[in-house]
């Protein structure tokens, strides 16, 4: 059984989201189970996002504190 999005590493979910991207763009995968592999990847890409404001969050905390090296620019999107 595939483990729970939020349970992947960013890099497991990047790799099995551009997997079912793959199959996807081939065309040759039944109505049904393509449909289980949009929702499989729409579930990774929200567990990606989640991990990567969380990433974001932890340095601008880090970033901020008053130990941070200076010269240490704001980090920017």
């Amino acid at each position: 059984m595939a483990k729970k999005p939020e349970n992947l590493s960013f890099e497991q979910s990047l790799q099995e989201l551009e997997q079912i991207v793959a199959q996807l763009e081939q065309g040759e995968v039944p109505l049904e189970q393509a449909l289980k592999q949009f929702e499989r990847g729409i579930g990774l890409v929200r567990a990606s996002q989640a991990k990567l404001e969380q990433a974001e969050q932890q340095v601008r905390i880090l970033s901020q504190s008053p130990g941070a090296e200076p010269g240490l620019a704001p980090f920017e999107e």
